[in-house]
């Protein structure tokens, strides 16, 4: 197949486009004024029919008629696209993620399959965009013309937005952190609804292990490896009966005594290279702070900045560790394909994907 056409934008193929993640893949890329979905790739009982035959759609959003007339590839297919989203599993991501970044292409990740490899980086583009020097390590490692980028999981991806204004401005000594994460961080079909209705699951497996380990590589540094951020950290993750948005309730020990007003400052005027560089994807306010007493809520706020912003509120003394505040954030927006592309815009904008 020909991805010749008038049209100057990047060509991409995502991974597991028939997913909850790989759908909102197509919905953010669908009017993207720098890439265009030229490929669509599942496993092999949707392969060779149209998307839009096959695709149960479940965003408010229309299936964009472009996507819809795209044959969907099985994983085996010989792509073309140089630049791939990935919303595959993490139990079969893995080799196949290898193989594209093998032939060349740059694999945008929002597995868990590389996250924590010691040579590719944990990208959230306002945060750490430095450990993309990673990628010649890892190319380097691997004799690998492409590379893979990963993204961390969608409970990790707003705390760490909201950690990383402190840590530069106070320090960050500790953080405790009590999630109540949405029924659609599960995927589709996810949590039985028997088991959602009326109800709180206090389990996620390696849910906290991810949110502590990710959290760490990504506040902490890349000196020709990763050194983890030197954080005391525990978290309690649970499922509840919420559609879209994580809300996590989270107290910091910081590394001096600021007043709370100094917090919420240095929360709110918070921006980064991707503000800088006026990003497609970058929201305007990376962290939105929000003063009223019942704020953030998801209903109200998951989809503040397009669902890229990670929402403060309920910022107040904390007498166990000094500080608390409650995060918002949508987990499928920003916590999923709105961060790979997001960090794609940035390596893109740094002239570092192998076009």
């Amino acid at each position: 197949m020909s991805l010749h056409r008038n049209d100057e934008r990047i060509p991409v193929a995502v991974l597991g486009a028939t997913g909850s993640v790989g759908q909102r893949f197509i919905q953010l890329l669908a009017d993207h004024p720098w890439f265009r979905v030229a490929e669509l790739v599942a496993s092999e009982r949707s392969a060779g029919r149209r998307y839009g035959e096959i695709a149960p759609w479940r965003l408010s959003a229309d299936l964009p008629e472009a996507a819809a007339d795209l044959p969907v590839l099985d994983f085996d297919a010989d792509l073309q696209s140089p630049l791939v989203f990935s919303a595959l599993p993490g139990e079969v991501a893995g080799e196949i993620e290898e193989r594209m970044a093998r032939q060349g292409r740059a694999l945008f990740s929002n597995s868990s399959a590389h996250r924590m490899d010691p040579d590719v980086p944990l990208l959230l583009a306002e945060v750490n965009p430095d450990h993309a020097r990673a990628i010649e390590v890892q190319r380097a490692n691997r004799d690998w013309s492409g590379f893979i980028v990963a993204n961390s999981n969608c409970s990790a991806m707003h705390l760490v937005l909201a950690l990383k204004p402190l840590q530069d401005a106070f320090g960050l000594e500790a953080v405790s952190v009590v999630t109540m994460q949405a029924v659609s961080g599960a995927g589709y079909p996810g949590v039985p609804s028997l088991d959602m209705i009326d109800n709180v699951v206090p389990f996620i497996p390696t849910e906290e292990e991810k949110m502590t380990e990710e959290t760490q590589k990504i506040l902490g540094r890349f000196d020709g490896a990763f050194t983890p951020a030197d954080l005391v950290m525990t978290a309690q993750c649970n499922r509840v009966p919420v559609r879209d948005g994580h809300t996590e309730c989270v107290s910091v020990r910081l590394g001096s005594s600021p007043a709370v007003e100094e917090v919420a400052a240095a929360l709110a005027n918070f921006t980064a290279r991707p503000q800088e560089m006026e990003l497609p994807s970058a929201p305007a306010r990376p962290i939105v702070v929000r003063t009223e007493p019942n704020r953030p809520q998801p209903v109200l706020d998951r989809d503040t900045e397009r669902g890229m912003a990670s929402v403060v509120g309920r910022l107040r003394i904390c007498p166990l560790l000094g500080y608390k505040f409650v995060v918002l954030g949508h987990n499928t927006v920003r916590g999923a394909a709105g961060a790979s592309v997001l960090n794609a815009e940035l390596l893109h904008a740094e002239g570092m994907l192998p076009l």
